[in-house]
């Protein structure tokens, strides 16, 4: 039985993105020090990267010039940018219509990625934390932005995690973070429980255990566990060997209302997304063409 009525749809500049099956969301990630090795790319690479995702059936491609894993270096605003913008300079020359996601947490790189290259979605791991005007700037511009929680920084977040009782201090964050965010006229909130931000292994799998008491906001929830340590320290692995598990914790997961995976391995979680689905009985034999229908239809 359906406790809760769970938003479908989501507005980015006037453009509706449905979301009545899950999504897969593309990692893109313009950095030199990304955790996992395979998922770095040069701007030479970003076109055949991002025809392979298309190819596999992204939903949307999320593009990050900053790297956020644990103790990742730490770099200015502008040397973000100056990664970010050939990348999306690419990316909409060669896919005007693909939905496209910046993540960043600075508000300038938010209004510069919208501004000049139409971005769709905001992700920012800090909910506005670490730049204050982050959310009155997505409020502006009326596309979908993604919070999550972190405890910390990427710098020091995984020095000594601490909570008391996990789930309930997250659920009160984001109690707290979406009145902000509508108070700023951010309509449309997807809220993603960071896993591996500021959590330590047995965090972690509570928080997916429990990822459906999530749904109480009715609100959009997206996964992002693929490749993970929660996945590789547990398996006594390595990132390059953790596809196998990040399937098995992608469909654990969509069981547990999960409404968007972001993804290394594009391919592989679409399929896992069509095997659960068509197990709850939505029969999409093809998802591709469905996918390509969705997205073209968005952008018409």
């Amino acid at each position: 039985m359906q406790l809760f009525d769970k938003q479908k749809t989501l507005n980015s500049h006037g453009r509706i993105i449905e979301i009545s099956t899950p999504m897969v969301m593309g990692v893109l990630n313009i950095t030199p020090d990304s955790f996992y090795e395979n998922s770095r790319v040069n701007n030479t690479g970003i076109i055949s990267k991002v025809n392979q995702m298309i190819t596999d059936g992204a939903d949307i491609i999320d593009i990050g010039a900053y790297s956020s894993r644990p103790g990742a270096t730490h770099i200015s605003e502008q040397e973000e940018w100056e990664r970010l913008e050939p990348a999306l300079k690419a990316v909409r020359t060669k896919h005007s219509d693909i939905l496209v996601s910046v993540d960043t947490f600075r508000s300038e790189v938010a209004r510069l990625a919208i501004e000049y290259y139409g971005v769709n979605i905001i992700n920012d791991i800090s909910a506005g934390e670490i730049d204050a005007n982050m959310m009155q700037k997505v409020g502006k511009y009326r596309v979908p932005y993604i919070m999550m929680h972190m405890q910390g920084t990427p710098q020091n977040m995984q020095n000594n995690p601490n909570y008391k009782y996990i789930v309930q201090e997250i659920l009160t964050y984001f109690s707290n973070k979406v009145y902000e965010a509508r108070q700023a006229n951010i309509h449309d909130i997807i809220l993603d429980p960071g896993f591996g931000f500021g959590k330590t292994l047995n965090h972690n799998y509570e928080l997916l255990r429990r990822l459906d008491e999530f749904e109480v906001f009715e609100l959009p929830v997206l996964a992002g566990v693929s490749r993970k340590s929660m996945i590789y320290k547990l398996l006594n692995n390595t990132p390059e060997q953790a596809l196998n598990g990040t399937t098995v914790l992608n469909t654990i997961a969509l069981a547990k209302g999960a409404d968007i995976l972001r993804v290394h391995d594009v391919k592989e979680a679409v399929e896992a997304v069509r095997l659960f689905t068509r197990v709850e009985g939505v029969n999409t034999e093809d998802r591709r063409p469905e996918t390509e229908d969705r997205r073209l239809n968005n952008f018409s």
